[in-house]
């Protein structure tokens, strides 16, 4: 996949993480959506990494996708620890 499709995917995964995981942000909707996007590339290079499965060339790989989800649900737990309290 290119740097286009993972923009996109990262897109979709920030949306499929805030819906797992719904409240306020102290981002608000620019920041859950760069926190997905910045997801999507870690979850893909972790799944390469550590898990030895390579990133596949398919936009519609069902391993890619909840890789990218699940970066995305780390980097916005982590994102709400570290920054939760902001927007009091």
């Amino acid at each position: 996949m290119g740097i286009v499709s993972w923009i996109v995917l990262g897109l979709l995964a920030g949306a499929i993480a805030k819906f797992l995981l719904p409240g306020r942000d102290p981002g608000g909707l620019v920041g859950t959506t760069l926190i997905g996007i910045a997801g999507s590339f870690v979850g893909g290079w972790l799944s390469a990494k550590f898990l030895h499965r390579p990133i596949a060339h398919n936009f519609f790989d069902a391993a890619t996708w909840i890789a990218a989800v699940a970066g995305a649900l780390v980097l916005l737990i982590i994102y709400r620890l570290l920054f939760g309290n902001s927007r009091d």
